[in-house]
């Protein structure tokens, strides 16, 4: 029997009846059409499937749709507005934090909110806040640079609606 959920997932309001054991990423993937939170290991282990969930990072493969009734939802489309990349994904691109891309939306979910903070952290801060994070190809070096240089950056107005 299907249960009527309603969630806000990037700021927009959705209602759907879904499957009591459906996953909140194929909610999102399936249900929603938002490809960007990628499914890895379906564990919890990789990250690739961090959203935010009411501002804080969680693993979408490993918690039901049912469970965000109620609840606020960013997925990695968030992130751009107005066409333009946020200073977190400008950071991955100029120091090449990514290669096949797979893992990236997963780590920029993670970071978005260690940026957000605005906190200057270490190499070894950055290392620890991305220790759920699987990468197969970047060695991880880059990402680490790109975090630094993000948090480097002025903070700016990146999302509508916050200072």
């Amino acid at each position: 029997m299907k249960r009527e959920i309603e969630l806000e997932v990037n700021g927009d309001r959705y209602q759907r009846a879904v499957e009591p054991r459906m996953l909140l990423s194929d909610f999102i993937r399936h249900e929603l059409r938002l490809t960007g939170t990628h499914v890895g290991c379906e564990h919890g282990v990789c990250g690739a499937c961090t959203v935010l969930f009411d501002g804080e990072p969680v693993r979408s493969c490993v918690m039901l749709a049912v469970q965000a009734d109620g609840h606020s939802v960013r997925t990695v489309e968030s992130l751009a507005q107005g066409g333009q990349l946020n200073r977190l994904q400008r950071a991955f691109n100029e120091c090449h934090g990514l290669q096949c891309g797979f893992c990236t939306p997963g780590f920029l979910m993670t970071l978005q909110p260690v940026v957000d903070e605005g906190k200057q952290l270490s190499d070894d801060e950055i290392r620890d806040a991305i220790s759920g994070n699987i990468c197969r190809c970047t060695g991880y070096q880059q990402i680490v640079e790109a975090v630094s240089q993000a948090l480097a950056e002025p903070q700016e107005d990146e999302r509508a609606g916050t200072a």
